[in-house]
């Protein structure tokens, strides 16, 4: 008698994937999560150098290249401030990887974990599969998280909370005072924040600040990748990083699961990270001009869009019909349900296309909309 476990029957295929799969091959994709760049030249160069001479070819420690944990220490020392150890790092196969062994590492059977809704579609997952519960808490009209919700959220048997700024799939961007109340409330209530902090680059308006800089225990993880800072999706390389004590429990779930993340990517996250900088601001101001040009066209359609702040997504109000009408026309878009109940009557597009695309996206939906209201 074939036999699954409950945890993996609770869970089913990312309602992304299936939007990708129902559309066909000349449809514009606004429904992918990845920058549209190529990925540094000298990052690309370090991992075919670590290749050719054999660097790349066995493993690494289970924690990564001391030389890349010293890399990430460094960018987080000059970016947040924080005295960082290399060895409260590691380096893991993307930022998936490292969401699902901190979220592994901390929940029990049963536990709480307080999650953003609409929210990343993994938190959901990667919560069941380690035998918690997800409590949603609903967004702000602005799609940002209140941290009043979160605090009147926690119960006995919450083990943890998902920050996430700037957001995927709202683009929204937690102000300083919410980002300090989420540390507040860590250490206060003696739980868990993890903060997934992936798009940290990619900021418009306001600016990026992460709990761990105000918190004052060690109840904060902090999670990151070179995917989207970089656009190194393909690399899978990410990392997370905390006090020892729990660095300590989450190697214990990676080196089973993982035993080290890619030889080759490491050598070229090591690169993009102390190499020239310069692609980041490049990347950022481009995002920022196609944010403007989809904000304005969907609200030249007659759509509310909450305005997005950072990341490179956009969440209008649409009408019923309208997603399906979008897809049916050659137009890629999510819809909102994908990433909780709450995302219901949104619908998440990625504008990490070229601009001749958004702009035929945007007449193709305009069209849409009007045959749905």
């Amino acid at each position: 008698m074939t036999h699954f476990s409950d945890r993996v029957e609770q869970i089913s295929i990312s309602g992304i994937r299936k939007v990708f799969e129902a559309a066909g091959e000349d449809a514009i994709n606004l429904g992918l999560g990845q920058p549209d760049f190529p990925a540094p030249d000298h990052a690309r160069q370090a991992a075919i150098e670590a290749i050719e001479s054999g660097e790349a070819d066995g493993y690494t420690e289970n924690k990564g290249l001391q030389s890349l944990r010293e890399a990430i220490a460094a960018k987080h020392r000059r970016d947040q401030g924080i005295d960082l150890d290399p060895d409260d790092v590691i380096a893991t196969a993307g930022g998936s990887e490292a969401l699902h062994i901190a979220i592994e590492a901390h929940v029990n059977q049963g536990d709480e974990v307080i999650i953003p809704d609409p929210g990343f579609v993994s938190y959901d997952a990667l919560t069941k599969l380690a035998g918690g519960k997800p409590v949603p808490v609903p967004l702000r009209d602005d799609l940002t998280l209140d941290p009043d919700d979160v605090e009147a959220a926690i119960t006995e048997d919450t083990a943890a909370f998902v920050v996430n700024s700037p957001g995927n799939p709202t683009g929204a961007v937690s102000p300083p005072e919410d980002i300090e109340a989420f540390a507040r409330i860590a250490d206060e209530h003696d739980v868990l924040c993890i903060s997934d902090e992936v798009y940290e680059y990619t900021v418009f308006d306001g600016e990026h600040r992460s709990p761990i800089e105000f918190a004052e225990t060690d109840n904060v993880v902090v999670v990151n990748s070179a995917s989207k800072l970089f656009s190194m999706t393909g690399w899978r390389l990410g990392w997370v990083y905390g006090s020892s004590r729990r660095v300590e429990r989450m190697v214990r779930v990676h080196q089973y699961v993982q035993a080290c993340a890619s030889a080759p990517a490491q050598f070229a996250a090591e690169a993009a990270l102390t190499g020239p900088q310069d692609r980041i601001d490049e990347m950022t101001e481009t995002f920022r001009e196609r944010r403007d040009l989809v904000v304005d066209g969907l609200e030249d359609i007659g759509l509310r869009v909450p305005t997005p702040k950072g990341a490179f997504y956009a969440m209008p109000e649409v009408p019923e019909g309208f997603v399906d009408e979008c897809i049916d026309r050659g137009v890629i878009i999510v819809p909102g349900d994908a990433f909780g109940e709450n995302g219901a009557g949104y619908a998440r597009l990625s504008y990490a296309t070229d601009t001749d695309s958004l702009r035929e996206a945007i007449d193709i939906m305009r069209e849409a909309y009007d045959a749905v209201v």
